[in-house]
């Protein structure tokens, strides 16, 4: 029986991962599940997976949680040390999917267990990239890439023959504004962006994937996860999200992973890996998808994709700065306190300003994080004022 952990269990790629758990808890026992604020959905998990640890990161929240596993074995906890605490507990796989830079510190903790750590919150290895690979090698631990387009290229080079690969491509839905204008896109509005046309995400993840920061922040957690130069990284815009990545070899093989737009199915390859499971998602019918479309990226309405290549260039700190300053953007155009495209502006702005500072440990990974959140939050404030 496999042991395992989620981290960031109430939200949607958590409660998928609980979902396929509970398709089979014959071969898995769940140590720790570790929720934000969502206490009910936590110690419904909790109680169906007979978790032994039941986390809430927000300890306001505690007594609450406290009283709904009143009567069961799984011993509570709240509050960001127990969070850490959490991670820390010895599991054969954990899912490490609290999003954002404050998923950093646990999924680092996680990864000093030296097992697998099924990595879905993208900003951590974007953000501590070098610091995040040298405590993997160091551990002794193996990351499995959950993102549907970094699990596609994974399952696409199988063959481990990374030495033969030309490129590799990842695909892009393009979001709600894949055919809108440079102008409309100034009038876009919250309830618009929050509208994708493929897949169900969280509200950060949506939006990121309407600005296409989403996928410029793939394009720098691709080059971590795969040792793989910036410009041998392509994007193609692909609105089914049929195909969900693929790779080019020296021979002209191309070789893609299919499959329903569905965040069981990375999940379902990770949590069984080297292995395959069963898992209940809609197959793929090709005759009923009908055709396959395929348009190159526009980089000038959707400049995310330019900072983070420029970001990927310069290196050190710089990803940090721009993942960082995308947070703060994406969570004041959530609040309605800036335009879409002022998303992009600022994460521009703070990185010209902060340049590529060198990080050696965590804890300069996190001062840049938040010199740039401070500058991000200067900018939009006086954009405000104006």
């Amino acid at each position: 029986m496999k042991t395992v952990s989620i981290l960031g269990c109430t939200g949607s790629i958590g409660c998928s991962t609980v979902d396929l758990l509970l398709q089979d808890t014959d071969s898995f026992q769940t140590i720790a599940l570790v929720g934000g604020k969502n206490v009910k959905k936590l110690a419904e998990q909790a109680i169906a997976l007979n978790a032994q640890y039941a986390v809430i990161a927000d300890e306001h929240f505690l007594p609450e949680l406290k009283e709904l596993l009143s009567g069961h074995s799984t011993k509570v906890s709240g509050g960001r040390q127990a969070v850490l605490e959490a991670a820390s507990i010895p599991a054969d796989w954990t899912m490490a999917a609290i999003t954002g830079a404050i998923g950093l510190e646990p999924t680092m903790a996680a990864v000093k267990n030296g097992k697998y750590v099924a990595l879905a919150n993208k900003e951590a290895l974007v953000s501590a990239g070098d610091v995040m690979l040298k405590a993997v090698q160091e551990a002794g631990a193996t990351l499995l890439p959950v993102d549907s387009e970094h699990n596609a290229i994974f399952q696409s080079m199988a063959d481990k023959q990374i030495q033969s690969i030309e490129k590799i491509i990842l695909t892009a839905s393009g979001g709600p504004f894949r055919n809108t204008s440079l102008e409309d896109m100034k009038k876009v509005t919250l309830k618009q962006a929050l509208k994708h046309p493929t897949w169900t995400m969280g509200a950060k993840i949506t939006i990121d994937s309407a600005s296409m920061f989403n996928k410029g922040l793939e394009i720098i957690e691709a080059a971590r996860l795969f040792d793989m130069p910036e410009h041998k990284i392509d994007v193609l815009i692909h609105p089914q999200s049929i195909i969900h990545s693929m790779v080019q070899y020296e021979d002209g093989s191309m070789i893609a992973q299919l499959g329903a737009p569905d965040m069981r199915i990375p999940i379902a390859h990770t949590l069984a890996w080297p292995y395959r499971m069963r898992s209940n998602v809609e197959r793929l019918n090709l005759t009923q998808v009908a055709k396959l479309e395929f348009e190159a990226p526009d980089e000038v309405r959707f400049p995310a994709l330019r900072l983070s290549r420029e970001a990927l260039r310069e290196g050190k700190c710089a990803p940090t700065i721009l993942s960082a300053a995308n947070e703060v953007a994406v969570d004041s155009f959530l609040k309605e306190q800036i335009g879409f495209l002022d998303i992009p502006e600022s994460v521009e702005a703070v990185m010209q300003k902060l340049g590529a500072p060198v990080a050696n440990s965590i804890q300069e990974v996190i001062h840049w994080d938040q010199e740039a959140r401070k500058h991000a939050q200067a900018w939009i404030k006086n954009r405000n004022s104006m």
